[in-house]
């Protein structure tokens, strides 16, 4: 099990590296294919919502098929496969198709490393562990940065495309031969996704699942980018160091959430914390959007760090999800997480579109403005939910 969640905890890295990758490309995408921050916006966003549209039959098939087969089929034909259509593209539809492809091939990951933790580990760790996943997978916050930029910069985007295509389909063949399938859970209730749904305990957990990680991905993912381009004028490689920060931040921010629920005996008050934080330096970016650039990278780092509350919204959520039905609960829960950032890229993109005539700072406020209402609405509705600490 160990050699399992050690590869798929590689495939994790790639999922991350594929949402975040876009914003070190976006100059070079908008010279050789004419990509505009819109088209690379809906791409982005199409990357989110198939991600998230998976989660429904990818969490069926863990709790019917297993983990092993469910992870490596679809990362070897998804992942490998997009990539190597982004490999070839020639328009911003082809990065589009390309890019729902690959969130096809990442859908699976993250929920077969979180059906192993909930189902072979005691329920009071889940919450550190889901962190220590994600924070350790979030390096490839870190390659889609400035390590990403330098090779396009030696070997281009296409070259680059290729050897991840290549490096999918070896972590796929990983999982296939690693990974090992929890026992089944022998029960008599068959339950489904309508069962779920009628837990009242997750309707107050759900809108904040859909908000909270949507401003760190959404800005590490792509508008950190043309943001840092069309204010301050940084280059590529510029922007790559700049968003190297941005996602050292994030993972920080991941394994510092992950024990805090055990340390102050609530997971409540320290999902309402940090996301409240989290709207608060969205609405100080807004203010000081032009200052300086080194106080937007500042700005920038803080909000991936207090956005990074994801596991331990999983974990309370968790809490209220019957075993026989893991694989579709923690889905459901990943649904909402993950769409969340697909309809805010959708959103974004065309908030951007109609300030672009503005001043090159409007596009930027509205959007980061955007960010902070929303938050600030989830916080307000899961205010009403109900604690819980395994």
């Amino acid at each position: 099990m160990q050699a399992g969640l050690v590869v798929l905890c590689l495939a994790y890295v790639l999922s991350q590296f594929f949402r975040a990758f876009l914003a070190v490309l976006s100059l070079d995408l908008a010279r050789d294919i004419g990509a505009s921050p819109e088209d690379l916006a809906f791409a982005s966003g199409l990357w989110f919502l198939v991600f998230a549209a998976m989660q429904l039959p990818v969490g069926w098939a863990l709790d019917r098929i297993g983990p092993r087969l469910s992870a490596s089929v679809l990362l070897l034909i998804g992942g490998a496969g997009g990539a190597l259509v982004f490999a070839a593209a020639t328009s911003p539809l082809h990065v589009s198709i390309a890019m729902a492809l690959i969130g096809v091939g990442c859908s699976p990951v993250l929920m077969a490393s979180y059906f192993i933790f909930a189902r072979e580990f005691p329920p009071a760790r889940f919450a550190t562990l889901a962190a220590l996943m994600l924070g350790v997978g979030s390096v490839g916050n870190l390659v889609a940065s400035y390590p990403t930029a330098l090779a396009v910069e030696l070997m281009g985007w296409r070259a680059t495309m290729v050897g991840l295509a290549v490096l999918s389909a070896a972590i796929a063949l990983g999982i296939w031969f690693s990974v090992r399938d929890p026992k089944k859970v022998e029960t008599d209730h068959k339950g489904s996704l309508l069962d779920l749904l009628k837990e009242p305990a997750l309707w107050l957990i759900l809108p904040l699942m859909l908000v909270a990680y949507a401003p760190a991905a959404a800005l590490r993912g792509l508008w950190a980018g043309p943001y840092l381009n069309d204010v301050f004028s940084l280059t590529t490689t510029q922007i790559g160091t700049a968003t190297l920060v941005m996602g050292t931040a994030m993972i920080a921010g991941t394994f510092v959430y992950g024990p805090l629920d055990r340390l102050l005996g609530t997971r409540k008050w320290v999902i309402v914390g940090g996301n409240v934080l989290c709207a608060v330096a969205l609405g100080l970016l807004c203010l000081w959007v032009d200052s300086a650039v080194w106080v937007s990278v500042v700005m920038l780092s803080l909000i991936g760090f207090l956005g990074a509350s994801f596991p331990v919204i999983m974990a309370h959520g968790r809490a209220f999800i019957p075993p026989h039905l893991t694989g579709r609960g923690v889905t459901l829960l990943n649904l909402f997480g993950i769409g969340g950032v697909g309809l805010a890229q959708f959103a974004t993109g065309q908030i951007h579109a109609a300030y672009t005539d503005v001043s090159p700072t409007a596009p930027y406020t509205a959007i980061f403005g955007f960010f902070a209402v929303t938050l600030a609405i989830g916080c307000m509705i899961y205010l009403f939910s109900r604690d819980s600490v395994d």
